[in-house]
């Protein structure tokens, strides 16, 4: 089977978030399981394809997976990927159409004729579109379906009616772009992908709901025939304790002594008070109210008088003001960041004691992933692919692998959180076991991709 991923963003060549994760590891765990791969982005500004023309680049991952990055230097050779600071572009609509269709043009150009096109999140969402245009009279695509995965039901690519006119579609697709007098790209693509999917199961039932449903609930109950939840997974060739090369000290299940070691260095290195029995927080993800950071901006006065936090991220300006002036009042307590470091990032998963995830709500998540390698406990909010993935130890002590709370708010979070310290600094042999517990789940590519391949399967499939 001949597959092609559609992302805006593919580790380890453009990254803000965990589609890029994603994107970067499944195709990799679809050529272990005997798919031919390729996947599309954009060339953005410092990515270096090892070959490249006008229209353009291509660099290989895995054993043998072509990355052909869609150049027009106009909208991509920018500092950010989709906003600046202050704001989202304001062509992001031209930008992303662009990528759409001129994707489906190389294909054709690099003779790839696959039968799963593999959209992901709004910014490929039109690729549906325009090759349903293509298809009445383009016998390349005749055999081709789309799946589109939403990885965050948040982000729409909403835009002004009357920018249509720059889509290249014919003027009857504007009443499947159109919803609340806007186009919406998200929107569009629900309609006209053959299947869609979500990263978790959990998320797929939320999102028809209309608390998370993010204004699309009905379009997705009416497509709800088709729309169902894989859970993602990590790389563990990247999020690997005992080799990875950005932590202090490697170590595993069997060496947790090492994790203090890694502990220690990190507080010496960042300022904070060096003692392992001093309970470590980290946060590692988007500045964002998605990510719950509203309470715990809230809930963060009292935790750093009990305990230390280090934050690593970028995103909203008031979060940066907010966290910025809390770390100047709790210098010795509060390690702050306002940027995106893949070391540091390590460093975290590996240093801290526990990990914060107060999510409003979170479509999979892969920071509990990757915290339960490093034998990191997660404390989370029961929302999304986290209530999938994390039993709250207080509930179920034989299989519990972190500290659950449910109703959104600060003092919930401070609630779970002291209740980790609480087994933390009274029963540390419990809180080895957990350690030692979560350090051996897995949750790697192979299963994933496994379970992708067979929706390619059903996806295929004569009705």
């Amino acid at each position: 089977m001949k597959v092609v991923i559609f992302s805006s963003e593919v580790f380890p060549f453009a990254k803000t978030g965990g589609l890029a994760d994603v994107t970067g590891a499944l195709p990799l765990g679809l050529e272990e399981a005997g798919l031919e791969v390729k996947v599309f982005m954009p060339l953005y500004k410092n990515i270096k394809p090892e070959v490249v023309n006008e229209e353009f680049g291509v660099s290989k991952i895995g054993k043998n997976i072509e990355v052909i990055f869609i150049r027009n230097d106009n909208y991509y050779l920018r500092d950010y990927l989709y906003n600046t600071p202050s704001g989202d572009y304001p062509d992001n609509l031209e930008r992303f159409s662009f990528f759409c269709r001129k994707s489906l043009e190389v294909l054709k150009k690099v003779e790839f004729q696959p039968q799963i096109l593999h959209c992901n999140d709004w910014q490929t969402a039109l690729i549906p579109l325009y090759l349903e245009v293509l298809k009445n009279n383009e016998p390349f695509f005749r055999n081709s379906k789309t799946l589109l995965t939403i990885h965050n039901l948040a982000y729409q690519g909403i835009f002004p009616l009357d920018k249509f006119k720059l889509l290249n579609l014919p003027q009857d697709y504007q009443e499947v772009l159109e919803i609340y007098s806007q186009l919406n790209f998200l929107k569009a693509g629900i309609v006209k992908a053959n299947w869609i999917n979500t990263v978790s199961p959990t998320y797929s039932q939320e999102i028809q709901t209309r608390e998370y449903g993010c204004g699309l609930e009905d379009v997705l109950r009416e497509n709800s025939f088709k729309l169902s939840g894989i859970l993602n997974a990590i790389d563990y060739n990247v999020w690997e304790p005992s080799k990875d090369n950005y932590i202090y000290f490697k170590y595993g299940p069997e060496s947790l002594e090492k994790k203090i070691e890694n502990k220690l260095s990190f507080q010496k290195d960042f300022s904070l008070k060096v003692d392992k029995e001093v309970f470590l927080l980290g946060v590692v993800c988007r500045l964002a109210e998605q990510k719950g950071i509203d309470i715990l901006s809230e809930a963060l006065p009292e935790l750093l008088s009990n305990y230390q936090v280090v934050i690593l991220g970028t995103g909203e300006e008031r979060y940066h003001q907010k966290l910025s002036s809390l770390a100047e009042n709790f210098p010795q307590n509060f390690s702050l960041h306002l940027k995106f470091d893949e070391s540091l990032a390590h460093k975290i998963y590996a240093s801290v004691d526990a990990f914060l995830i107060p999510s409003r709500f979170e479509p999979c998540g892969l920071s509990q992933m990757i915290s339960f390698r490093y034998a990191t406990i997660p404390i989370v909010r029961a929302i999304g692919g986290l209530k999938d993935t994390v039993i709250d130890y207080s509930q179920d002590k034989e299989k519990g692998c972190g500290f659950v709370f449910y109703e959104y708010g600060a003092s919930s979070l401070i609630e779970a959180t002291d209740k980790a310290f609480k087994l933390f600094s009274q029963d540390r042999k419990s809180w080895e076991n957990i350690q030692k517990r979560i350090s051996r789940l897995d949750f790697s590519w192979s299963k994933t991709a496994r379970d992708y391949l067979n929706l390619y399967n059903s996806i295929v499939a004569p009705d």
